[in-house]
Parts: structure tokens; C-alpha cells; sequence
């Protein structure tokens, strides 16, 4: 697997791909890699002939300066795990190269950013939308591959790739779990061992809620014993647990199309996230 750096060096990797007629795939990341990350490269490697992932710590989807100066960091150790999934190519900017000096246009998804994550992370989705936009156009990827477990993010780029007719598919790939059910998150690993034993009962509750909307019980009702489970289980707090539609994220009082399941919530200085899916 080669490293590059700089976009120029990136667009003559692919642009020698694509004269030879190879597909290419995408896997846009953050680093701090584990086997979620590697099973996008799986997605990618089954659909592709060429597969790029990038690692790029965005400072603009980062509310807090400290959050950012505390993002794990080990590119020689994702681009070892990288390499051993198959990627053929890692895209590794520093931010001069992604933000020039001057650097002043944003992308902003307006309607689909309102709320959930929107409402607790404020700005953070224009970060997300405008790094997503300038990876997609860097690397000239036909597909691009996100996990569904930042689902409300994997709405947003959706939408912005229609909306500004970004020619790329992107492609949702289902949540990679722990055994007992938690969703992979690097941030799992700021978990202690009795929060990291508790961890497993959002998804737990999520799934009971969804069970009973599926089996025709009441919304309200079932959310609220979620987060009551949730809560009990040793969570310090929920932002929040709800049904929405699974593309617009309009709230729901019913499953009458298909829709998700979305949550987050504080154990102890951790903030998980998680979604599962209910149909009509």
C-alpha cells in the first residue's frame, strides 16, 4: 500500500487507475482504526478495483479544541491495518493541504442537521459535510463507503452528493458489533471495565423498543422504558432516544415507512452512540 500526501500526488494515482479502466472506491476515516474500518475496506475491496482510504483528523467537525487535541492518533498502526485489509492506496493530508491559507467555504446540510446530533454538537455536521465534499473530490472515487452506525451522518452525505451532483455512489454498510452486542467505536476504548460491562445495554434497550414498536406498541411507550432501562443500567444521561424516519429524520409517532431507532447517551465521561433499524 502507498502513502501519499498531497491531492496532486493523489489525482496522478488515480487518474493512472481510472485510464485503465479500474473502478475505485473510497474509505473516508479519521484513524484510529478497528475492525469497523476494516470491514468498509471489505465493502470496498468486493465492489472496486482500486480502494483508497483516507485518514484525516478534521478540525472543523470538532466543537471542542481539547477533543481534538485528544483524538487518538496512530497512522503507522492504521496503515498497517489498512494495508493488511487491502487497500491500495492511503490518502494522508496534513490539514495545510485539506485548508489552505484563506480556506473560507463551508458546506451546511441544512434540514437534516437540525437536531439529534446537530442539537448537542452544533456546527459539528458543516465540519463533516465540508471535509466529506473535498475528500470526494480529491480522490475522484466512483463509491464511497460509510458505516450506518452514524447514520444521521451517512443521511447527510446522501444528501449533499444529490444536492450538488457529486457523481459517486455512496454506499451504507451495516454496523460491525461486539459479541455482546456494542457497537464498534474507538471511542470504546475510553471505557473502563465496569463501563465497558454496562456499555451493552443501550443497544439492549434499543432493541426491546424496537421490537415492541414492530410488534405494535405504542411509540411513547416504548421509548420511554428504553431510556428508562438505559438509565438504570448505569448511563448518566441520554440526549437523546427516537424514532424518525430513516431518510429525512423526521420524528415519528409510527413506523408507517421505514425508519430507525437513534440514541445517545453518557456513561460516565464516554458519549456512545447507536441506531437500529424498524420496519413497517
Amino acid at each position: 500500500m502507498k502513502t501519499v500526501r498531497e491531492v496532486e500526488s493523489l489525482r496522478e494515482v488515480v487518474a493512472g487507475w481510472k485510464a485503465a479502466g479500474a473502478g475505485v472506491g473510497v474509505v473516508p476515516t479519521m484513524g484510529a482504526l478497528h475492525a469497523g474500518h476494516t470491514s468498509l475496506i471489505d465493502a470496498a475491496r468486493a465492489r472496486a478495483d482500486r480502494v483508497i482510504a483516507t485518514i484525516f483528523v478534521n478540525p472543523k467537525q470538532f466543537n471542542n479544541p481539547e477533543d481534538l487535541d485528544k483524538y487518538p492518533r496512530d497512522e503507522a498502526g492504521d496503515a498497517d491495518l489498512l494495508s493488511a485489509a487491502g487497500a491500495d492506496l492511503l490518502f494522508a493530508p496534513p490539514p495545510e493541504a485539506v485548508y489552505p491559507e484563506g480556506f473560507a467555504t463551508a458546506v451546511s446540510v441544512a434540514d437534516l442537521t437540525a437536531d439529534l446530533e446537530g442539537t448537542f454538537r452544533p456546527g459539528h455536521f458543516d465540519g463533516v459535510a465540508t471535509v466529506v465534499t473535498k475528500l470526494l473530490l480529491m480522490t475522484g472515487a466512483d463509491a464511497a463507503y460509510f458505516g450506518e452506525k452514524d447514520w444521521q451522518q451517512l443521511q447527510i452525505v446522501r444528501r449533499l452528493v444529490r444536492d450538488l451532483n457529486i457523481p459517486v455512489e455512496i454506499v451504507g454498510c451495516p454496523i460491525l458489533r461486539e459479541a455482546d452486542g456494542l457497537a464498534m467505536s474507538s471511542r470504546n476504548l475510553r471505557l473502563s471495565m465496569e463501563e465497558r460491562a454496562i456499555a451493552p445495554a443501550l443497544h439492549r434497550a434499543m432493541e426491546a423498543a424496537a421490537k415492541a414498536i414492530r410488534s405494535g406498541g405504542q411509540v411513547p411507550a416504548a421509548l420511554q422504558s428504553a431510556r428508562e432501562a438505559v438509565l438504570a443500567a448505569g448511563f448518566r444521561a441520554i440526549e437523546y432516544l427516537e424514532l424518525r424516519d430513516a431518510e429525512r429524520l423526521t420524528p415519528l409517532d409510527r413506523p408507517e415507512r421505514p425508519a430507525r431507532l437513534l440514541a445517545a447517551a453518557w456513561l460516565g465521561g464516554v458519549r456512545l452512540i447507536d441506531n437500529v433499524a424498524v420496519s413497517p
